[in-house]
């Protein structure tokens, strides 16, 4: 499974740029699904994209096993952090 994050260019924000949509898709074809998107989010419209694997591997900080997480789980949120126990 990936996950596609499209990006608009926008000078109303601090860093220039805002997130239009985030979507996962059941492709596991990087080269399909870029084309995909490239093909309907122009750059000359002043889009821009990111491809992710939507789930990841990590290791648990509390007994070292490992265990799938999406990868934009927050730090604090994720079992391999010290503040997921400390709540």
């Amino acid at each position: 499974m990936l996950t596609v994050e499209i990006y608009k260019k926008d000078r109303r924000t601090k860093t220039g740029e805002r997130l239009v949509l985030k979507k996962d898709y059941p492709i596991s074809d990087r080269v399909t699904l870029e084309h995909l998107v490239r093909t309907t989010w122009t750059a000359r419209d002043g889009y821009w994209f990111k491809i992710f694997d939507t789930y990841v591997t990590r290791k648990n900080m509390m007994n070292g096993q490992e265990f799938q997480e999406r990868y934009d789980t927050p730090y604090y949120c994720s079992p391999r952090s010290e503040t997921y126990r400390s709540a």
